[in-house]
């Protein structure tokens, strides 16, 4: 059973997780190396509680609860959970690492999840202590929000352990769905063409808040440039090149230039308060 949630990396997808898995009564530890990204994360999840107060979603004395179950940590020796989860940095080697640090830490009952976007969870499990302990949690930004949450199994993942993660989805008001690991994962990989062919006409001067404005009236919440800005271009653009590598780098999936050179600037979306559109 699990109690106690440990979210490593204090980004927007992080402390998303945290405070997502804080309203629905879990006690979490939110670490980050970065205390200066800590503070931005307590502030961030101090003002969405904050508006769901005002909305009269939730009550002062809940936002209290939520707040007081939310410990931010910057010392690995504190990371310390029944589960602990991972959204650090896209990078295989970085989350690894991360985690045989914290295997030497905690119990055998503990276990590891990676909120990857794309990388591979059997990769990364192989290169662990206990491989049946490990498995893919991607949620989607914002977390707090997004109802849907990828569970990646591989070959090596326990039975129980799959049945611990479904459960917990669900007890924090999410709906699970259970995949095996493979490129972009499900989401990632039907989303791919939304974004690349709307590059693609980009790139043949196609003004871009015309082909958002043609697929919102389409019926989709969201053109795929606003939603690009939204997701931040960094993030969308390494699972776009993670995917097109572990697929053998198909043309109809070739990153596009324009999203790279947004990425190369720093323009990265609403995070950097420019991207495809100003903010």
């Amino acid at each position: 059973m699990i109690k106690t949630i440990c979210v490593c990396g204090a980004g927007t997808m992080g402390s998303g997780i945290a405070q997502a898995a804080a309203q629905h009564g879990f006690h979490v530890l939110l670490y980050d190396l970065s205390q200066k990204v800590l503070d931005t994360a307590r502030q961030q999840v101090e003002k969405n509680l904050q508006s769901l107060v005002e909305k009269k979603k939730i009550s002062d004395h809940a936002r209290q609860t939520i707040l007081h179950h939310i410990r931010f940590v910057n010392e690995a020796a504190e990371c310390v959970a029944d589960l602990v989860i991972e959204a650090v940095v896209e990078k295989p080697e970085v989350k690894i690492a991360l985690f045989r640090q914290l295997f030497a830490i905690n119990g055998d009952h503990t276990v590891f999840a990676s909120n990857t976007s794309s990388l591979s969870i059997t990769a990364i499990a192989k290169e662990l202590p206990d491989p049946s302990r490990v498995i893919g949690m991607h949620f989607f930004n914002p977390a707090t929000i997004m109802r849907l949450v990828e569970i990646v199994r591989t070959d090596y993942t326990g039975d129980s352990v799959i049945q611990l993660v479904e459960n917990l989805a669900i007890d924090m008001g999410k709906t699970p769905v259970i995949c095996r690991d493979a490129p972009g994962f499900i989401v990632n990989r039907v989303a791919r063409p939304y974004y690349i062919e709307s590059l693609r006409m980009a790139e043949e001067g196609v003004p871009m808040a015309l082909i958002d404005a043609l697929m919102e009236t389409a019926g989709f919440k969201m053109g795929p440039f606003r939603l690009m800005d939204l997701i931040g271009n960094d993030i969308n653009y390494a699972v776009s090149c993670s995917v097109y590598e572990q697929l053998g780098k198909p043309e109809r999936l070739k990153p596009s230039y324009i999203q790279q050179e947004k990425v190369e600037s720093g323009q990265l979306g609403r995070k950097t308060g420019a991207g495809y559109y100003t903010y």
